[in-house]
């Protein structure tokens, strides 16, 4: 009984050791690197045009900026960020009947 007793107490302070370890690891992990804004908004503009997205727009704005869109980055070390909006398709031209005769 006493190994059985010994062996619960291992294995709950080993658990309890190892769920500690990634806060402490959070806390000192090196802050991200800010991005600019233009290099992020080039590389989401790349990615929507690779999946075909038509008709749309983004806009880099100050943070608190209240402003109209989808925010899809923060650039600037959080200072701004981007906004996506859906913009109208172009009508398309009707096409031309052949003239009766």
């Amino acid at each position: 009984m006493k190994m059985l007793a010994a062996t619960g107490v291992l294995l709950f302070a080993s658990a309890s050791a190892h769920a500690q370890a990634p806060a402490q690891t959070q806390t000192q992990a090196p802050a991200q690197a800010a991005k600019p804004c233009e290099e992020l908004k080039d590389e989401i503009t790349k990615k929507l045009d690779a999946k075909g997205v038509k008709g749309y727009t983004l806009e880099i704005v100050a943070k608190d900026k209240d402003a109209e869109g989808k925010v899809v980055g923060t650039c600037d070390g959080g200072t701004k960020k981007i906004l996506y909006n859906r913009t109208s398709a172009p009508a398309e031209t009707p096409a031309k009947e052949p003239p009766k005769s």
